[in-house]
């Protein structure tokens, strides 16, 4: 990589949620803030949503690092689970084997626990990251868990951490009595222009730039109009920029490198400035010109004719993977970390692989980038995606945009995988 030619010791702009790089802008401090509020309070019960790519993994896994010892952590990242696997995912989070349990026994063991961590003078706190995604079954087991108390306090602290969605299931009348129990909600927003530029900065410096300029002020000034701030952008797009002055040998960035970085990625200027490449707006800019509501198509997850999960799709760019980060999270050993992004507009849903293991596949045959019809149904390992269109119509509107790239041949020799293959086991 490009580690030695720019003299830095690890990557700079990786999406994994790495605490040191953690960048604390206003909104993220006091984000922060407020999660610590939990230990504090005895009732501490927070919410904190963000935009896709905000930094809210990034965040709990700073918090969860700073707190003392006498706090015992539940840390629940898969929230696609029944009320009896939520139940039981919190309990192995504590140390116990709760697999033979009953739901009653399931709750007296919980209960239990709770007052006798309680009396030792432990606090004991559930973090549930992609709270999105849960149920209204589970998020009512976790609003009977919350009113679990002594005579004097309560004995579980709460964090859930999610996307906007979470705000609009905690306002549905259905949870009016989870919602009054919030102690305190806070949105993440993206990255202003002068935050976007200390942010790379940061990260520069983490990874060990010693004081050194490595992005020209205007390269970051540029990143922001591609990126309007969100942190995960950010990061895509300086990393891909560092690959293309590391192609020239050269060891700063600058407009130039910005420039090919986003017609490599098919980016378009978001920020402000006219539009080049066709490119959905993100969550953010989509509620800003007041469209953020709009549901373009509905995305159904299934796995063996069992639903997982259906999604609604607005204006923005939705990932889907097997890891917590992910917009769409689907755990299995089949998919890969980042294994493919939806690129919705109103003109058009576009489905593309990530360069992933397995690939996606249509109709048997395996495709890097396809149009998305009303019916179509795309198969990822073992799991279907399956899109219904909230007007069929687009279908027709779309037939300009380019679709069903085929993955097949060179790049079949490349990842080992051909459009028959049976889906492969090792790590991706």
């Amino acid at each position: 990589m490009y580690l030695e030619l720019f003299r830095l010791k690890e990557l700079p702009f990786r999406l994994s949620p790495d605490p040191q790089f953690l960048y604390l802008s206003k909104q993220h401090a006091r984000a922060k803030a407020y999660m610590e509020s939990t230990i504090w309070f005895t009732d501490g019960f927070v919410v904190i949503t963000g935009e896709i790519g905000s930094g809210k993994t990034t965040l709990i896994e700073t918090f969860l690092r700073d707190l003392d010892k006498d706090v015992v952590i539940a840390q629940l990242n898969q929230t696609q689970i029944s009320p009896l696997g939520f139940l039981q995912g919190v309990l192995v989070q504590f140390g116990f084997s709760p697999f033979k349990m009953a739901k009653a026994e399931l709750l007296a063991t919980l209960n239990n626990f709770l007052i006798e961590q309680y009396a030792a003078g432990r606090k004991v706190l559930l973090v549930v990251d992609e709270a999105q995604n849960l149920s209204s079954r589970v998020l009512e087991e976790i609003r009977m868990l919350s009113g679990i108390e002594t005579t004097k306090d309560k004995t579980l602290r709460i964090i859930l951490a999610g996307q906007p969605e979470l705000d609009n299931k905690l306002n549905s009348p259905e949870h009016v009595q989870l919602a009054q129990r919030i102690r305190l909600r806070f949105h993440l927003t993206e990255l202003s222009k002068e935050e976007t530029c200390a942010y790379i900065a940061h990260r520069l410096e983490v990874a060990g730039a010693g004081g050194r300029q490595i992005f020209s002020q205007q390269a970051m000034e540029r990143v922001y109009d591609y990126t309007a701030g969100v942190p995960r952008l950010v990061n895509t797009l300086c990393d891909t920029a560092m690959m293309a002055a590391f192609a020239i040998d050269k060891d700063t960035v600058d407009a130039t490198e910005i420039a090919a970085a986003a017609e490599e990625l098919q980016w378009a200027e978001q920020a402000g400035g006219a539009t080049r490449m066709p490119r959905p707006e993100s969550a953010a800019q989509a509620r800003r010109h007041g469209s953020a509501d709009a549901v373009i198509g509905r995305l159904t997850v299934a796995t063996e004719g069992q639903t997982v999960t259906t999604r609604a799709l607005r204006a923005g760019r939705m990932f889907i993977g097997r890891t917590a980060e992910n917009d769409v999270q689907i755990d299995s050993k089949y998919v890969s970390r980042h294994h493919c992004q939806l690129l919705v507009s109103p003109e058009a849903v576009i489905i593309e692989d990530l360069n992933s293991t397995n690939g996606i596949l249509l109709k048997g045959r395996r495709v890097r980038r396809h149009v998305l019809r009303d019916g179509d149904v795309i198969v990822i390992g073992l799991h279907e995606l399956r899109y219904n269109d909230a007007h069929p119509q687009r279908t027709r509107a779309a037939e300009g945009v380019p679709t069903d790239t085929d993955a097949t041949g060179p790049q079949d020799e490349m990842s080992g995988t051909s459009p028959d293959a049976r889906p492969a086991t090792g790590p991706h």
